[in-house]
């Protein structure tokens, strides 16, 4: 099920509290903010599953759904959508906790697609091993 759909699909990978210094004059969280997290989230899956370094390649798809609040507790939940030869696919789906609600109630507020590239230490392109390096 995807974040769209309300709850979070994977393991959440990231959490972290919007601040005001991340915040435009209107109190929104820029989405650029939103964007640096999914990756970063989005990076650590792929490097755990290829046992190894990772580049992100690609931006598949990135949905704003709702807007992000000073205050929220963002959390970037994680799935392995692909894996190609030397390439990860990760779907991200990002929730908050909004600032006064209950706790544990989460919002969808955006959804992700990022595509990696596992390299080796010269930065050329490596094969992803068939079986997960690090149980994910």
């Amino acid at each position: 099920m995807s974040a769209k759909q309300g709850a979070p699909r994977g393991e959440q990978t990231v959490r972290t509290m919007a601040m005001p210094r991340d915040a435009n004059w209107l109190g929104d969280i820029f989405g650029g903010w939103l964007m640096s997290h999914a990756d970063i989230a989005g990076a650590i899956h792929a490097y755990r599953r290829a046992g190894g370094k990772v580049v992100t390649v690609a931006v598949d798809d990135f949905t704003f759904l709702q807007p992000v609040y000073v205050g929220d507790v963002v959390s970037f939940f994680c799935a392995l959508d692909q894996v190609g030869k030397s390439s990860l696919t990760v779907a991200v789906d990002i929730q908050a906790e909004r600032a006064g609600a209950p706790a544990g109630t989460l919002v969808p507020v955006a959804t992700a697609r990022i595509t990696y590239v596992h390299i080796d230490d010269a930065r050329r392109p490596r094969p992803v091993p068939v079986e997960p390096a690090v149980e994910v």
